[in-house]
């Protein structure tokens, strides 16, 4: 029984199926084949697993440089920082090298001698110094009116320079240096005339030299004059000291 009624049933589904056909083939003009599907889905299938990752593409083109921003505003300037602490000492030095010897600088003293005297007394005798007594700078008192000499108290070079009047006969003078001659004046008197006499000269002294100027030779040879209107005199001044001695 059961099974004259399905039979019924697909004869029908059958039919059914064959009107539907015709029906497509008329519009769609389908392909018969796919009747069966059209009427009987199956049911749906397990997903398929994921494939395989594609190929890295190729790396673009670089785009253009873009155009420079603006400058950003200054930013507020930041606290001080905190003091850090001080670092260790650091090991001491090799001594330098010795440096060169300066050149030897001048004494901050003034060492000061000098004079300048002028004569009082006619004819002087000969081969004796000659006293000059007129005192025009003797500050220091390194000539001595009454002998005559300059003492050397600072060693050192010395200028000594002499201006004499000459009357009524000739004169030859000496300037001595430790009982020495050094130089020699001489001029020879033109009557009704006064002459003058004159000598200069530059000496190294040490300490305790002595210097004096003196008639030469015998007493024919001493018009060395002075009076009111005519002077004869003798001055020295040092120039600079010997600074190895001081």
């Amino acid at each position: 029984m059961r099974s004259s009624a399905g039979f019924l049933v697909c004869s029908l589904l059958l039919l059914l199926a064959l009107h539907g056909t015709e029906v497509a083939a008329q519009d769609d003009q389908s392909d018969p084949k796919m009747s069966c599907a059209n009427w009987m889905g199956g049911a749906p299938g397990h997903p398929g697993h994921n494939g395989l990752p594609g190929r890295d593409g190729k790396d673009g083109k670089d785009g253009q440089k873009g155009e420079k921003g603006e400058p950003g505003l200054q930013g507020a300037r930041g606290d001080t920082g905190e003091k850090g602490a001080t670092g260790a000492e650091g090991p001491r030095g090799f001594p330098g090298h010795m440096g060169m010897k300066g050149q030897k600088g001048e004494s901050a003293y003034v060492y000061r001698s000098a004079f300048s005297v002028g004569l009082t007394e006619r004819a002087p005798h000969p081969n004796v110094p000659i006293r000059f007594t007129k005192i025009f700078y003797n500050e220091q008192n390194h000539y001595d009116a009454s002998t005559g000499k300059f003492l050397c108290s600072i060693p050192g070079t010395y200028f000594f320079t002499y201006h004499l009047t000459v009357y009524m006969t000739d004169v030859k003078v000496s300037l001595f240096r430790k009982d020495k001659a050094v130089i020699f004046t001489y001029d020879q008197f033109q009557n009704n005339n006064v002459d003058q006499a004159s000598g200069s000269v530059l000496l190294h002294l040490s300490s305790g030299d002595e210097v004096w100027l003196q008639v030469y030779g015998e007493g024919d040879n001493n018009g060395v004059y002075a009076d009111n209107i005519n002077d004869s005199t003798f001055m020295g001044f040092l120039l600079y000291p010997d600074m190895d001695d001081h």
